[in-house]
């Protein structure tokens, strides 16, 4: 066992009870066997998803306090960055990592026994335990330290990527995974709908296909001016355009190529099966609060379009992201637009569901 000696034996940690009760507390600094790792949390970003668990995002599993995937206590948080300042024997080896490395751990704790993990597609896993949802199993990243199970797919992170992109990794693991499913063309016309941190992820990644155009729609004209200024062709906002006509008329009425869709609305939904062209490649990657229902007919009789789905960073997403954001070939500074103390997040999670204000949102111990 390799370990810093100055680790405290307790630590500040934001912890969720229940929806609306998430409270800073001092709890037990968590303790490693030889197959794990601690890290000192350097950054952790607060996603939607962790706004949606917050609100009591139950809703859409049909009931309940908390989603089958969540259980409380636990510290939330899958968007972390940290530092080793503990390893076992065999992490460390396992692992190639040693004290002061900076690593992550991907979002999901793959069971590595079901039908997937033995078939290489552990971010499919029936157990899906996803950090700060699982108390002892999959704790999260808003806390000081934090443990890296057995089970965990650790990645080591170059020394020259800082704290704040750190907390990118995730986000931009998950949008490298959605792009390769899209297998973008050079003559496709390809639209991002939902300019989050993710959306801004993933057309930057987009760009790197070299589409013949690139278009981001959002109804933040903030971040349609970042989104330009980070490579779009053209941003269209759907409050002040209509985007059915501006698509037929720069297609001359096929429709564009490749429909990417990240804001977890309804309607975006609709307006991505009314511009894509016969053919064309639909590909959902959206956490939803509402159902949502749309003409099937438009699919299958109308359009034969390609429906695609992608959950968080498939099997390459995190290398691929920490090489990117190493060689500078995303930019994610600009993403990053608030940063906080723990003990601030309450503040920090009411700027963050201000999108008109906020984009990405970090916490830092």
């Amino acid at each position: 066992m390799f370990k810093k000696d100055n680790i405290p034996k307790t630590m500040s940690a934001i912890v969720n009870h229940a929806p609306y009760d998430y409270r800073f507390e001092q709890i037990q600094t968590p303790v490693i066997d030889e197959d794990e790792v601690l890290i000192k949390v350097l950054s952790c970003g607060i996603c939607a998803g962790d706004l949606k668990s917050f609100h009591g995002s139950s809703m859409i599993w049909g009931g309940g306090i908390f989603p089958k995937w969540q259980q409380a206590p636990v510290i939330p948080g899958h968007e972390f960055f940290g530092q080793v300042v503990a390893i076992g024997d065999v992490a460390a080896r396992k692992n190639n990592l040693k004290i002061d490395d900076y690593a992550v751990a991907e979002q999901i704790v793959p069971c590595g026994e079901c039908k997937y993990c033995k078939e290489g597609k552990r971010w499919l896993c029936t157990v899906g335990n996803i950090h700060g949802h699982i108390k002892n199993v999959a704790e999260g990243g808003m806390a000081e330290y934090m443990k890296f199970s057995a089970l965990d797919i650790i990645h080591k992170v170059p020394q020259g990527i800082s704290p704040r992109i750190g907390a990118m990794i995730e986000p931009l693991s998950c949008a490298v995974h959605t792009v390769e499913l899209a297998d973008i063309q050079l003559s496709d016309v390809v639209v991002v709908a939902g300019l989050g941190p993710i959306g801004l992820c993933k057309l930057q990644v987009a760009k790197m296909k070299h589409p013949s155009m690139l278009i981001g729609i959002d109804l933040i004209d903030k971040r349609l001016d970042l989104a330009k200024a980070l490579g779009a062709d053209l941003v269209l906002n759907p409050r002040t355009t209509n985007i059915i006509e501006v698509i037929d008329e720069l297609t001359e009425g096929y429709g564009c190529d490749k429909y990417i869709h990240s804001s977890g609305s309804p309607e975006g939904v609709v307006q991505g099966l009314q511009i894509l062209k016969k053919g064309g490649t639909f590909v959902e990657f959206s956490v939803f609060m509402d159902d949502t229902s749309v003409n099937w007919s438009i699919i299958g009789d109308r359009k034969e379009l390609k429906i695609l789905g992608a959950h968080i960073s498939g099997s390459k997403g995190y290398q691929i992201a920490i090489d990117m954001l190493h060689k500078g070939s995303v930019d994610t500074e600009r993403i990053v637009t608030h940063e906080y103390k723990l003990e601030d997040f309450e503040k920090a999670f009411s700027v963050a569901e201000n999108h008109e204000e906020a984009i990405k949102v970090i916490l830092t111990p």
